[in-house]
């Protein structure tokens, strides 16, 4: 399998790849552990948000013209409350922390590189950009979830391995409806940071 091409854009640079990208989030997150019962409708406007804001990064990755993989950023100050309000309340300054959407790859092109790959696009730019620090959030599940695969393997080393820390403090939920439920419920996430400082001193 041909390694896939990355190539980044942002803001209304994305419009073509909407499409695509909606089906890739609703495809890849409806696996343990999000189940994330896919909605056209929210991704269209969860989307929107991004393609407006020209401060958002997409770091995509195509197979010919196919998108098989992407990740997302933009600064924290144009999140949503719920993903702001934890580091308000714990004293952060928001305009300090660029925000991970998400990455998002077809399980047949995992494990060549490409996660480290969208981390590596994310980091460069929130750290030309002046950003102290850089942060995502991660669904966090019982440990006997009757769905939990058999031989899952978090990305928690993964994770830890660039140099991530998860920060219990740091902590919210959001809403969205899981497989076999006819209603949303609201599920617990924490955050994981990295300073800038740390990334550059690591790659140094």
């Amino acid at each position: 399998m041909p390694q896939p091409r990355l190539t980044t854009c942002q803001g209304a640079e994305i419009t073509p790849y909407l499409e695509g990208l909606a089906d890739l989030r609703i495809r890849v997150f409806r696996d343990y552990p999000y189940l994330y019962d896919g909605d056209p409708a929210y991704e269209a406007e969860y989307l929107k948000r991004y393609a407006e804001n020209p401060r958002s990064l997409f770091v995509l990755a195509l197979d010919g013209e196919r998108l098989v993989g992407a990740s997302t950023a933009q600064p924290l100050s144009d999140e949503v409350e719920e993903f702001r309000a934890p580091f308000e309340a714990q004293g952060y300054r928001v305009a300090d922390v660029f925000y991970y959407g998400e990455s998002v790859l077809l399980p047949e092109y995992r494990g060549h590189g490409l996660g480290h790959a969208f981390m590596d696009a994310r980091e460069q730019h929130a750290e030309a950009a002046g950003y102290a620090w850089v942060a995502f959030c991660a669904v966090e599940r019982p440990a006997d979830h009757p769905l939990k695969p058999a031989d899952y393997r978090p990305l928690h080393d993964f994770w830890q391995g660039r140099g991530y820390q998860r920060h219990p403090e740091l902590a919210t939920s959001f809403a969205w409806k899981d497989v076999g439920h006819t209603e949303e419920t609201d599920k617990p996430m924490v955050f994981w940071l990295n300073r800038i400082d740390n990334i550059r001193e690591a790659s140094a």
